[in-house]
C-alpha cells in the first residue's frame, strides 16, 4: 500500500497539475492541515531534479500564504475556529505556555516551528491569537520555511543520481522513521510545552 500511495504522489510530477497540488497542500497545512507538504514536494523533486529548486519555491510560497491565513484565523476566528484546530491536535491544554513562549522568544518561536518538524499551524494561529506583530512573524515565517524546504529542494537537486535508487530499496523504512518523526514532534510538544 506504502508504495502504491508512493507511486501516486510521484505522477503528480508528470502531470501539469503537480505544482498546483504542490502549493495547495502546502498552504493548507501552514493553517489547519495534518499532511506536512515536504512529503509532496520530496516526490516531485525526486521525480524532476531540475525543477527540485522551483518546487521548492512554490512550497514555500504556498507555506507562508497559509501560515497568513493561520495568523488571521488566530487574530480574528480564534473562538470560532483557532480553537478547535487547536483542539483537533490535542494541544488546548498548552495555549498558555505557546503565549509564554511567544512572550520570551517573539520570533523565534516562528522560525524554530517553521524549520522543525513542530505543528508550523498551531504557531501560525497562536502568533494572530497572541496579537504577534504581522511583519515579524511574516519574516520569521519567510526565512523559516524557506531555509526548510529550500534545503530540501538543494538536497535532492545535488544528489538526484542517488537518492532516487536510495529511496526506491528503503521506502518502507523511511515511511516509518518519518512517521515516527511526525507523531514525536507531537509528542515533544505535549510534554514540553
Amino acid at each position: 500500500m506504502i508504495r502504491r500511495l508512493y507511486n501516486w504522489v510521484i505522477r503528480w510530477a508528470e502531470t501539469p497539475y503537480g505544482s498546483w497540488a504542490l502549493f495547495v497542500l502546502a498552504f493548507c497545512e501552514s493553517s489547519f492541515f495534518p499532511i506536512p507538504a515536504d512529503v509532496l514536494l520530496i516526490a516531485l523533486a525526486i521525480a524532476r531534479p531540475k525543477l527540485s529548486i522551483k518546487f521548492a519555491l512554490i512550497c514555500s510560497t504556498g507555506s507562508v500564504l497559509g501560515g497568513c491565513l493561520g495568523y488571521l484565523i488566530g487574530w480574528q476566528f480564534m473562538v470560532g475556529i483557532g480553537d478547535k484546530i487547536i483542539g483537533f491536535y490535542g494541544l488546548s491544554s498548552k495555549y498558555e505556555t505557546i503565549k509564554h513562549l511567544y512572550m520570551t522568544y517573539d520570533a523565534w518561536a516562528v522560525s524554530i516551528a517553521g524549520f522543525t518538524p513542530l505543528p508550523y499551524k498551531l504557531f501560525t494561529i497562536t502568533a494572530g491569537a497572541f496579537r504577534i506583530n504581522f511583519f515579524v512573524f511574516l519574516l520569521a515565517s519567510i526565512f523559516s520555511r524557506s531555509a526548510r524546504f529550500f534545503l530540501i529542494g538543494g538536497l535532492i537537486f545535488k544528489f538526484s543520481s542517488s537518492i532516487q535508487p536510495f529511496i526506491d530499496k528503503y521506502l518502507n523504512i523511511l515511511t516509518i522513521i518519518f512517521a515516527v518523526l511526525l507523531v514525536g514532534s507531537f509528542v515533544i510538544i505535549k510534554f514540553l510545552f
